[in-house]
Parts: C-alpha cells; structure tokens; sequence
C-alpha cells in the first residue's frame, strides 16, 4: 500500500504549482479589483494565452482521451492538479476537457458538441436545477413534448454555472410524466444550442460565483439532439453530478493550504503584548487543527480519486470526500480570518473573498444534507460495509 505520491505525481505537482505562482499569482491583485467593480476576473483573451502556455507544458486535457488529443493522465493526478489550481482564486482551468456525459453522444453528436468543446471552440453547461427542483432532482418539472420530429421545451432551470457564456446546454426535461412518478426514469437530455431560442439572465449571489437562469419558451429541439436514450436522463444526470463532487474537496484542500500558510505568517509577524500572537495557545491549537483537518480532507479525496482509477464505484466515497473537504475549508477560512482580526474582515486582504466563495463548496454538487444523506442511506442498507475501502 502507498501512501505517497510517485515520482510522477511529484514532478507534475511541482510543475503545476510553479505554473500557479509564476502565472496566476500576480494576476490575483487585478482579479480583485476587476470583480469588485462588476467586471470578469480575467478576460478571455488572458484565459486563452494562459491555457497555451500550459499546453506548451502538456496540461491540455488532463482526463481527456488521448484519441481526443488529451492526456489521459487519471482521476489521481486531476485530483493533484486541481490542489494545485485551488491556491488561488483566478478562475483559470487548463482546457481541452468536455463535460462527462457528452462522450455519451452518437459519432454526430461527438463532432458538433464534444470535440469543440474539447477543443475551446464551444463552452457547454449543465442544466438539471429549478427552482423548486434542486437537490430533490427527481420532481424537475420542465417539459418536453413530442411535436412530429421535434420536441417543445418549456421551463425555467437556476444556478447553472455557465449558463450566460454557454452556446448550447445539456438540459433535463420530463418527456414520460408516468414514468417519471414510478421513479423509473421519464427524463431525458437534450442538446440545445443557445440560438435554438433559450435565455439567460445573471443571478446575482453574494460570492463571484456568476450563475444564470435559464428560460425556455417553446424551444424547438431536433429528435437527433436527444443525449443517451429517450427517458434515460436522469441516470446521465446523476454521473454528472457524482463525478464532480470529490473535485469540490480537492479545491478546499488547495485553497485551505494557502489559507493557511498565509496565517502562519502573519501570526510570526502580529505582535500583542510583546510577542508575536503564534506563541499564543489559542492560534497554535487552530493552526494545528486547520493542519491535521487539511490533511485528512487530503487524503479522502485521493482515496475517491485512486478508486476511480482502479475502476471502482467510488460514490460513496466521493460524498465523504465532499462533505468533510467542504467543510474542512469553511472552517480553515474562518480560522484565519479569526487569525488576522480586524485585517482579515477587509477587502485589502482575498481572505474575505475566499471566505464567500468557500460557503458555496457545501451547496453546490449535493448539499451537506444529501451527503449526509447518501453516506448514512449506503450504511444503513448495506450498499458499503465500514472499512470497504481499505
């Protein structure tokens, strides 16, 4: 059994984290400034001339394909990378990647959807939420009617990352209402590109987090742009949102290390009463705990990703990962604000912005309730016996 990282997994981890310091780094400061005055971090031009540099560097489609021109690298090392990625807060990926699910498209599907994507050309998002459909996924109660070779979408989805830079969207409808209320499907995916007729509007929230609504009035969707099978959306959606949970913990992880750094320094440098507030008890004990706390989130969200690799049902483990990495870093972030005191509180400082954007981790990709949920359902019922894992 290792409990370390390869030679491999060190070197792309050091290659990665130099990237972010020499490259991300010093845009944090005009990150700040452009989204405290209502403008986008990064422009897309910046994002596009960073995502070559790192190309150059091979980070092109981490978990892509190789057929697709990916790298094909495995969840361990896109677990790793996104570490990396999450000590800072420029919104920056590496690119050459596609949602999941679309590598479920027929070879049509692929060409119009997948491989721009994958390549930059497009960006996609996915749109399961509504407003009175969130976490209880299984009452969406958008339509689509059949209408000769064409289906009529109408409805409204929320929350939708992406949702207003988006041209084309992977929406759920309800196609079969039977089968829908026998819990047995009833839901499908479509593809629809934004100039088919659906809106977007921004949602204002109190992180940079810059979702949208979507709006759709008797949009008029071709029968060949169904994803998967007729009535078998709801299971696509579920792969959606499964695959994605564990990459929440390893975002805490990466941001919460930062984080923490950031108060061991200031607590050398901080002095009251004559010394230097990290000979305090009361900073040493919350600097130890953030330091273990990180290092256990750390490690469930390699455990998650190793099992993906090995070809595992890892569901049950990503949902752990989720929920301690989440709030792992809500309780990081808060310690060192606590840390820094009236300094912390201060738009001089990224802690406050941080401190926003890490309370959405325990919302997005399955509330801590549905993990919750999920963890105790899979004990009770004997899905996953304690220690499986090992």
């Amino acid at each position: 059994m290792q409990l370390r990282l390869n030679d491999e997994q060190r070197m792309i981890q050091k290659t990665v984290r130099k990237f972010v310091e020499n490259e991300l780094f010093p845009l944090e400061a005009q990150v700040l400034r452009n989204e405290r005055e209502g403008r986008e971090g990064i422009s897309k031009e910046q994002r596009k001339e960073l995502q070559e540099k790192a190309k150059r560097l091979g980070f092109w489609g981490i978990n892509t394909p190789e057929k697709y021109g990916g790298a094909e690298l495995g969840q361990m090392m896109q677990a790793i990378v996104v570490m990396e990625l999450g000590r800072t807060f420029v919104p920056f990926n590496f690119g050459g990647s596609a949602d999941n699910i679309l590598y479920y498209g027929n070879e049509e599907q692929k060409q119009r959807y997948l491989i721009p994507t994958i390549n930059g050309e497009r960006v996609s998002c996915f749109a399961f939420t509504e407003p009175g459909a969130g976490s209880d996924t299984r009452h969406i109660r958008m339509k689509a009617e059949k209408d000769g070779n064409e289906w009529v979408l109408n409805g409204e989805k929320v929350f939708i990352t992406n949702g207003n830079d988006a041209d084309f969207t992977m929406v759920f409808a309800v196609t079969d209402k039977e089968l829908q209320a026998q819990g047995r499907g009833g839901v499908t995916c479509f593809l629809v590109d934004r100039d088919m007729g659906w809106k977007s509007e921004y949602i204002h929230t109190m992180g940079e987090w810059g979702p949208a609504s979507l709006v759709f009035e008797d949009v008029r969707v071709p029968e060949e742009n169904i994803l998967g099978e007729l009535h078998g959306g709801y299971n696509l959606g579920l792969e959606w949102i499964g695959f994605a949970r564990w990459i929440v913990g390893a975002r805490a992880v990466g941001a919460a290390e930062r984080l923490l750094q950031m108060a061991i320094d200031y607590s050398k440098q901080r002095v009251t009463f004559g010394k230097p507030i990290s000979e305090r008890q009361a900073i040493q004990w919350m600097i130890a705990d953030s330091a273990v706390e990180i290092e256990a989130a750390r490690w469930l969200v390699f455990n998650a990703a190793w099992m993906l690799d090995e070809g595992m049902d890892n569901r049950h483990y990503a949902s752990i990962a989720k929920l301690y990495g989440a709030n792992m870093g809500n309780r990081v972030v808060d310690r060192v604000l606590q840390i820094h005191g009236g300094m912390g509180y201060t738009k001089e400082l990224p802690i406050e912005r941080w401190y926003r954007e890490a309370r959405l981790w325990r919302i997005y990709d399955g509330t801590d309730e549905i993990q919750r949920m999920i963890i105790a359902r899979n004990l009770l019922k004997g899905h996953v016996k304690l220690g499986d894992s090992v």
